[in-house]
């Protein structure tokens, strides 16, 4: 009885604080890869991703910008924009375009990654949608580069 008492009592005390403090130390010397406890498994954010999803969000984001220019090149030669979001923000110009798009994507891959261990409906892994999103990536800059090689 002792014991549980004195196990509640540690657990109400935390001397754990959180402040801005602790994010930039966590995020400059992080070191947690997995769970420490029990109890924290439903926690699903931790200091230190795999390297994969590393690799995942870097590649992601670098052919996104491949994608920006490409696209930029291929208007030029008479094609159209696809993506109606896209066209958009073509209308008001390339810079708006580039800073769109790079905000869009870069959001998008920090979410991800932070929300990588969580589970989507209760079945599919987050991180996984990085690959999917890795792998379109990788079939439209393909198909923006043979579009180019025959447009030119």
């Amino acid at each position: 009885m002792e014991l549980s008492r004195a196990m509640a009592d540690k657990r109400a005390n935390d001397r754990r604080s959180f402040s801005w403090r602790t994010v930039l130390f966590g995020f400059a010397r992080s070191r947690r890869l997995n769970l420490r406890r029990v109890e924290d498994a439903e926690v699903v954010f931790l200091d230190r991703h795999h390297p994969w999803l590393f690799f995942l969000a870097v590649g992601t984001m670098i052919m996104s910008c491949a994608d920006a220019f490409m696209t930029l090149q291929l208007l030029q030669h008479g094609m159209i924009e696809a993506n109606p979001i896209m066209a958009a923000m073509l209308d008001q110009g390339t810079m708006t375009f580039a800073v769109s798009k790079i905000t869009m994507t870069g959001t998008s891959i920090l979410i991800l990654v932070f929300l990588a261990k969580t589970r989507f409906l209760n079945r599919v892994r987050v991180g996984l949608f990085l690959t999917v999103i890795f792998s379109a990536y990788a079939c439209l800059i393909c198909y923006e580069f043979v579009s180019l090689l025959a447009a030119s």
